[in-house]
């Protein structure tokens, strides 16, 4: 069963007036930042993985098909597989090195964290 996102009318209690209507702002898309105005974080995750590692790449700004593009650009790069979902990628295997002088060299900000 697909999670719902709840809606959250802050300081609507309840209106008597029947014409009533909550204007809900809409999510704005965020722009995805230039590769220099980027903040990202290398790690190596194991946790719910049953023990196997993923090289985990957090903190990108933007949309989420800019995201797919880095994601899809870093897996041929290392030659492994991966997902992008949420904002973060994950590669499979422990590639933080690697990683880290390639997105180190397209001009990304890069931080590794347990290297």
């Amino acid at each position: 069963m697909a999670k719902q996102k709840k809606q959250r009318f802050e300081g609507i209690v309840y209106s008597t007036d029947a014409d009533f209507s909550y204007d809900v702002g809409e999510d704005s898309v965020p722009e995805t930042l230039s590769n220099a105005q980027q903040k990202l974080k290398i790690s190596l995750d194991k946790k719910a993985r049953k023990g196997k590692m993923v090289t985990l790449i957090a903190g990108f700004i933007g949309t989420n098909e800019d995201l797919e593009t880095l994601a899809k650009w870093v897996k041929q790069k290392c030659g492994v597989g991966g997902s992008a979902k949420d904002g973060e990628i994950l590669i499979q295997g422990d590639f933080r090195q690697k990683v880290f002088d390639l997105l180190k060299a397209e001009g990304y900000n890069v931080k590794g964290i347990g290297f």
